[in-house]
C-alpha cells in the first residue's frame, strides 16, 4: 500500500485538534498572568515555546504510528492518536500546586518552578505505569474505560461549547448544525470539499459581515500582536533549585493521583481507539505520552501532555495520520512567534466549537455503541460522576459571579441540592467513573467476585482520598489525601465488598444445586 501523508479529512481533523489546543494555550495564557501572578514574558517566553516542542514531539510520533500501523495492516481508514495538553492537569497543577506557591510566597518565579518539578515528577511515574497499562488494560471491562470519556463527553466538551453556541446564535448556531448535518448525515460536500473547514469559513464569514453591518456579535481580541521570535531554552536548572529547597514534596499527594489519572485517561483513549478500529501498541504509546511531558518540563512548560480524548470524532470526519503533524507544525508555529492572540483577532471562536461539540457527541455514543447491550447500565452509571463534576463546576460559577463562595453558601443548600454528595462524587471522578461502570459490568455477569475486587478497590482509594475525599475551604474545594481521608466511603465500599464475597458463595451454591452437585 502507499500511504500518503494527507488525505482531505486531514483539514478538518487538523481544526478540530487545533481548536482544542488553542483552546488550552489560551487557558494557560490567563490562568498564569491572572491567578499565578506571572509576567506575559514569562508566560510566551518561556511556557509557550516549551508547550509547542512538547506538543510537536507528540504528535510526530502519534503521526509515524499511524502511518505506520496503515502500511503494516494495507489499511487506509487508520488515524493518529490525538495529543495536546491535559486539561485536568492542568487545572490541577495551576489550583493545586501553582497558584498556593504564588499566594504563599507572592513569587511567581518559585511558582512556575514548582510547576516544573511536578509536570516532571508526574511524567516520571506515566512512564512507569507504561509498563503496567497493558495489564490494567486486559483486566478492566470495555464500559469501564469508555464510560469516563462518555460523561466528560458529554459535559465538558458537548454541553459547554451547545451554551457557548446558543449564547452567539448569529455567529456560532449555522457552523454547528452544518457540521452535524455533513458528518451525522454523511454527506459529500462538491469538489470534495471537507465539511469543518466549511463550517469555520461560514462562521469568520458570519462574524465580519455582521460586525460591518453595525452588528458587533465578534468582538476581536482588543490586544495588540507584535511579531518576535520566542525560542525554547532548558528549565533544568530551574527545576533543580526548586528541588533543592525541599518545597517540592510537599506536592506529591497532588502529583501521584495525577499522574495516575494521566496514565488511565491514556489507558481510556487507548481502549476508544480500539473500539473505533484502531489498535495500538501500549507500551510504547504511554512512554512516548510521558517523553513529551519531560519534555515539556525540560523546556520550560509546567503542563503535562498526553493523548487526547477524541479519537472516533477525529476518524469520524475522516482524519487520517496527517492531520496530527499539521497539528504539531501549526501550534508550534504560533507559539513561537507569540501568534495565540493574531489568530483571535481574525477567527471568531464560536466559528470553530461546532467541531468540538461534533466530537463529544461522537464519543458519548461510542461508549454506548462498543459495548455488549447489556452492559449499557454500567456505561449510564459510570458517567453519573462526571455529571457531578460538571454539576459542581457550574455552581461554583455561579456562586462566584454572584460575589458568593460555596463555602458560605454549602450549609444553606440542605436537602434541596445535597451539594455535599455532589462534591464528594466529583472528586477524583474519572477513577470513580472506571470503578463504579466495572462492578456493573461483573454485576450484570454475575461475577460477584469480581465486582468485589473491583467495590475493594474503590474502598482503598476512598481511605487514601483518591476518590471522594475533600475539604471546603474559603478558597474553594481542595483534595484531601492521606490515612482514614474519606474513611465514611471506605467503609461502605468495604462492606459492598463482603456482600459481594457473599453473593458468589450464595450463587454458586444455588447454581450447584440447581446442576445436582453437592457444593
Amino acid at each position: 500500500m502507499k500511504a500518503g501523508w494527507f488525505v482531505r479529512g486531514d483539514i478538518d481533523g487538523f481544526f478540530g485538534l487545533f481548536v482544542d489546543n488553542l483552546l488550552q494555550l489560551m487557558l494557560i495564557a490567563v490562568l498564569c498572568v491572572q491567578v499565578c501572578g506571572m509576567p506575559p514574558e514569562l508566560v510566551y517566553g518561556r511556557i509557550m515555546p516549551g508547550a509547542a516542542l512538547s506538543i510537536l514531539f507528540g504528535n510526530a510520533f502519534y503521526t509515524w504510528q499511524a502511518r505506520r500501523l496503515a502500511i503494516r495492516t494495507g489499511r487506509t481508514d487508520v488515524t493518529a492518536l490525538p495529543y495536546g495538553i491535559n486539561t485536568v492537569s492542568l487545572i490541577a497543577f495551576v489550583f493545586l500546586i501553582i497558584a498556593p506557591i504564588y499566594f504563599e510566597t507572592k513569587n511567581p518565579q518559585l511558582a512556575w518552578q514548582a510547576g516544573l518539578f511536578a509536570c516532571l515528577a508526574s511524567a516520571l511515574l506515566e512512564c512507569v505505569g507504561a509498563f503496567v497499562g497493558d495489564w490494567l488494560r486486559r483486566h478492566t471491562p470495555r464500559a469501564a474505560l469508555l464510560s469516563s470519556l462518555a460523561g466528560i463527553a458529554i459535559t465538558f466538551i458537548s454541553m459547554g461549547f451547545v451554551f457557548q453556541i446558543f449564547a452567539m446564535p448569529a455567529v456560532a448556531l449555522v457552523p454547528a448544525l452544518f457540521v452535524i448535518t455533513v458528518y451525522g448525515g454523511q454527506v459529500k460536500l462538491p469538489l470534495g470539499l471537507p465539511g469543518g473547514f466549511i463550517a469555520v469559513l461560514l462562521g469568520v464569514a458570519m462574524g465580519w459581515v455582521l460586525r460591518w453591518c453595525g452588528y458587533p456579535f465578534f468582538q476581536p481580541v482588543q490586544e495588540t500582536y507584535r511579531f518576535a521570535l520566542h525560542l525554547p531554552t532548558t528549565s533544568v536548572s530551574d527545576m533543580l533549585a526548586f528541588l533543592a529547597n525541599g518545597q517540592g514534596w510537599r506536592y506529591f499527594s497532588v502529583i501521584f493521583p495525577m499522574a495516575l489519572f494521566n496514565v488511565i485517561g491514556s489507558l481510556q483513549n487507548l481502549e476508544s481507539a480500539e473500539a473505533a478500529g484502531d489498535r495500538y501498541d501500549t507500551r510504547s504509546s504511554l512512554l512516548v505520552n510521558g517523553f513529551g511531558s519531560i519534555v515539556a518540563a525540560c523546556l520550560g512548560n509546567p503542563f503535562p501532555t498526553t493523548i487526547y480524548i477524541g479519537h472516533p470524532g477525529w476518524k469520524a470526519m475522516g482524519a487520517r495520520w496527517g492531520y496530527s503533524l499539521l497539528n504539531g507544525v501549526v501550534i508550534t508555529g504560533l507559539c513561537l512567534i507569540g501568534g495565540v492572540t493574531l489568530v483571535l483577532r481574525v477567527v471568531p471562536m464560536e466559528a470553530m466549537i461546532g467541531i468540538l461539540l461534533w466530537v463529544g457527541l461522537i464519543i458519548t455514543a461510542q461508549a454506548f455503541q462498543e459495548v455488549p447491550k447489556k452492559h449499557s447500565a454500567a456505561v449510564a452509571l459510570g458517567i453519573m460522576p462526571a455529571l457531578a463534576a460538571w454539576a459542581l463546576l457550574l455552581v461554583e460559577t455561579a456562586l462566584r459571579k454572584a460575589g458568593a463562595s460555596l463555602y458560605d453558601v454549602a450549609p444553606k443548600f440542605g436537602g434541596d441540592l445535597y451539594v455535599y454528595g455532589i462534591i464528594s462524587m466529583s472528586q477524583g471522578f474519572m477513577l470513580t467513573c472506571m470503578v463504579l461502570s466495572a462492578m456493573m459490568v461483573f454485576v450484570v455477569e454475575r461475577q460477584f467476585l469480581r465486582a468485589a475486587i473491583w467495590t475493594g478497590v474503590a474502598s482503598v482509594f476512598s481511605w487514601f482520598g483518591i476518590i471522594h475525599a475533600y475539604a471546603l475551604t474559603p478558597t474553594g474545594v481542595q483534595n484531601r489525601f492521606g490515612f482514614g481521608a474519606a474513611r465514611s466511603y471506605a467503609l461502605a465500599y468495604l462492606i459492598a465488598t463482603l456482600l459481594m464475597v457473599a453473593l458468589h458463595y450464595y450463587n454458586r451454591g444455588r447454581e450447584s444445586e440447581s446442576t445436582g452437585i453437592v457444593a
